[in-house]
């Protein structure tokens, strides 16, 4: 019992020794802290020094030290713990009438005010964020629903080529062609012609780029298309069109069926074989003139010394001319003047004469004619300039937009820009 009680006494002492030792260090930081407030005003300092004198305290049981601690936190702005100390000032001052105990009461009055004033700036900041947060997720839904209607807007194509003056182009996918308009509308699906040319304001599609046996002609003034005939209502053993030349801005087009002696001459316009009203008569007319020496009944004519199938009529007094048992142009009359070219030596296929000009092929060499076969300047597409305001706009690879007045447009859809349109909603 006794070792018991000089053990507890031990201990006793020890940490009366500890307590009084601790209570010493917490003195001098309390004593620093006020000594750089007096001598530097440094708050921050002081602070350092006080919260090392807490470490070393239990409990604060000097109003003197509460009054420090509430001084120091104050200065800080830290308005809580100035308040927190300031409240343990009041638990533990027994003179109310002190000099000391009127500045802490000032000082706590302050103190709450100043809080307060926190606090509501705490709460409107609180508020403000989650205002924006808010704000962020409606711009972020909004995002969401303008992307969605952006995707469904694009037109997944690979390829959009020039718009022509009356707003059509030609487009492909998947080596397919078809036709769209400048507010992207698809008008002829990319799903059956591997080939595709546009041209004085007709667009050609081909199921084969060459000798196809389905041709379908878009007519871009009309904004309609069909099929041309099958080649074999043309010729009854004709498989195909053979080559198939360039549109012209009226309506012709001219292409070479196999197995014929005779072009196909096609008007887009009012969608009919064009062949010569009556031959006889323009066959006398030419022998008239001189231009051929003499015909047949059958059609043929007699040129010099040489007898060749007559191939009907290009347009400007230009004829194809055969041979017997060869279904390949042997030459090309040019009435105005009497001119033959050789095909096989000069060009082997003419389109149709218009406006002055016709279209002349050697292999993939494409020349222009005048009247009487000669060269001259290259025919410019007048159709080929766009005088709208469409922009297509390639996003990714098999990606497209149009923008038409500022805006995203496919057919009667329209979406702003993001930044437009998330401006409208806000």
């Amino acid at each position: 019992m006794k070792k018991i009680l000089l053990t507890l006494c031990c201990v006793l002492a020890f940490s009366m020794s500890y307590a009084q030792s601790n209570l010493d260090i917490a003195k001098v930081y309390i004593k620093r802290a006020n000594s750089v407030i007096e001598e530097s005003i440094d708050y921050k300092e002081a602070l350092i020094l006080f919260e090392k004198a807490m470490k070393y305290m239990d409990t604060i049981t000097s109003p003197e030290i509460a009054s420090l601690g509430s001084r120091i936190y104050f200065e800080l702005k830290d308005y809580r713990e100035a308040k927190k100390y300031s409240k343990q000032f009041f638990l533990i001052s027994k003179d109310k009438k002190s000099e000391v105990y009127e500045q802490q009461l000032d000082l706590f009055v302050t103190i709450n005010e100043e809080l307060e004033l926190q606090i509501a700036e705490e709460k409107r900041i609180a508020e403000e964020k989650l205002r924006k947060e808010k704000e962020l997720q409606k711009i972020d839904s909004l995002k969401t629903v303008w992307k969605a209607t952006s995707n469904k807007l694009t037109i997944k194509v690979d390829s959009i080529y020039d718009f022509n003056k009356n707003n059509y182009a030609l487009y492909s996918k998947d080596n397919k062609f078809g036709v769209l308009n400048d507010v992207g509308d698809i008008v002829v699906e990319a799903s059956e012609f591997s080939y595709g040319v546009s041209f004085e304001g007709y667009i050609v599609l081909q199921n084969k780029k060459e000798n196809p046996n389905k041709i379908f002609c878009f007519n871009t003034y009309k904004g309609t298309g069909a099929m041309l005939p099958n080649p074999s209502d043309f010729n009854s053993i004709s498989t195909h069109f053979g080559k198939v030349m360039l549109p012209r801005s009226n309506g012709r087009l001219v292409t070479y069926p196999n197995n014929s002696y005779e072009p196909m001459v096609y008007d887009l316009n009012v969608k009919k074989t064009v062949k010569v009203s009556n031959q006889e008569d323009l066959l006398k007319t030419l022998k008239k003139g001189d231009i051929i020496r003499k015909y047949n009944k059958d059609g043929e004519v007699k040129i010099e010394k040489d007898w060749y199938i007559f191939g009907g009529h290009l347009g400007g007094g230009v004829h194809p001319l055969y041979v017997e048992n060869d279904y390949n142009i042997n030459a090309y009359l040019f009435s105005v003047d009497g001119t033959v070219l050789p095909a096989n030596s000069q060009y082997n296929y003419l389109g149709t004469f218009h406006n002055n000009k016709i279209e002349a092929l050697k292999g993939n060499t494409r020349v222009w004619l005048n009247q009487n076969g000669t060269k001259v300047r290259a025919l410019k597409d007048t159709t080929a300039n766009y005088e709208g305001n469409s922009k297509v706009v390639k996003l990714e690879e098999g990606s497209y937009q149009i923008f038409k007045d500022g805006k995203i447009v496919k057919g009667t859809e329209s979406l702003e820009k993001m930044v437009d349109y998330l401006r409208k909603f806000n």
